[in-house]
């Protein structure tokens, strides 16, 4: 039997409040925590899902946004808790431990980055973008690992949670909230993205771009917005994630972390509204519960991944509508 779609995006968001709901009731934190990352890595994927699913380009370095989210958040943490201020040369920057300064420092510098790649990428396309991109992850990653103030290799701890006006955010439940809160505004923002005339305009570039310049539209500005858009979110997504494990790396620019945003994006539906979210629950959950079986876990992920791109293109959404999601 299949489903509406709009039941199965209304059931999916409240399966993803339930989980730690009924977490909050047995005590169970650190269930809460898996739900938490499982709403930040959506929302990575969500961010992805706009120049992959709508726009068509298979970016396999989004990990630098995310990285570069991350990085964000650490460096103005740190200089917030050791009471100094970074030095630009030009200009001295203070730290802060305010999630929404934060949040809008680390999408601006994700925007900014994402505007000069996609200028000098987005006149190729096929193997030749999925190469590029991964290339800048690949040189951000190495510069992160020799950035030794803050931390090089090691990484960099951050040891206070930053905070949010009116809440407790070291409450596991209250930090759920926000990134839920979050990640259903960015839902929305994609689902009126997608219905706008610049949404319908970047998926016609998607399926052909010369009909779509015979109108007058330029395909490489309408995906230079898109990739803009997707670098921002993707950042805000990266500074979430560092602050729920308060820790930075360098590992948050590696190109397995880009993998396993797409692999998300497949598993619940390339296009599909839901399915970044859907693939991000499905991916923790393989993680948490077979992790513990095997190191081996990732067969399993594997495996699901093969069946979905041989027997179910649409992924777990277009499995349970029956209807196919968008062809990359």
């Amino acid at each position: 039997m299949r489903m509406n779609e709009t039941w199965v995006n209304a059931l999916v968001l409240l399966g993803l409040v339930a989980v730690p709901g009924w977490a909050l009731m047995v005590d169970e934190p650190f269930t809460i925590t898996l739900a938490t990352r499982a709403a930040i890595l959506a929302l990575a994927a969500v961010g992805l899902n706009i120049v992959l699913g709508i726009g068509g380009l298979v970016s396999f370095g989004h990990a630098l946004f995310f990285g570069l989210g991350g990085y964000a958040m650490g460096i103005l943490a740190f200089h917030a808790q050791t009471y100094s201020a970074l030095d630009l040369g030009f200009i001295q920057i203070e730290g802060s431990t305010s999630m929404p300064v934060i949040w809008l420092v680390a999408m601006g510098v994700s925007a900014l980055v994402a505007a000069v790649i996609g200028i000098l990428t987005l006149r190729t396309s096929g193997v030749y973008f999925i190469m590029i991109t991964l290339a800048f992850a690949q040189m951000f990653y190495y510069f992160a690992i020799s950035w030794a103030q803050y931390g090089g290799e090691d990484g960099l701890s951050i040891y206070v949670r930053n905070g949010f006006p009116g809440l407790n955010t070291l409450a596991p439940i209250q930090f759920f909230g926000i990134c839920f809160v979050v990640l259903c505004l960015v839902l929305l923002l994609n689902a009126r993205v997608q219905a706008s005339p610049f949404g319908l305009a970047l998926n016609a570039a998607r399926q052909s771009a010369t009909r779509v310049e015979a109108v007058g539209l330029d395909p490489i500005k309408l995906r230079l917005v898109a990739f803009v858009l997707s670098g921002a979110i993707t950042g805000l997504a990266g500074a979430l994630f560092a602050d729920l494990n308060r820790f930075v790396s360098p590992s948050m620019f590696s190109w397995t972390l880009s993998g396993e945003l797409i692999v998300l994006i497949i598993i619940g539906g390339v296009g599909r509204l839901m399915g970044p979210v859907i693939g991000a629950c499905i991916f923790v959950g393989l993680e948490h519960f077979l992790g513990g079986l095997t190191d081996f876990w990732h067969i399993y992920l594997g495996a699901i991944l093969l069946c979905i791109v041989l027997f179910g293109r649409g992924g777990v959404i277009g499995l349970l509508t029956g209807k196919e999601g968008a062809h990359v």
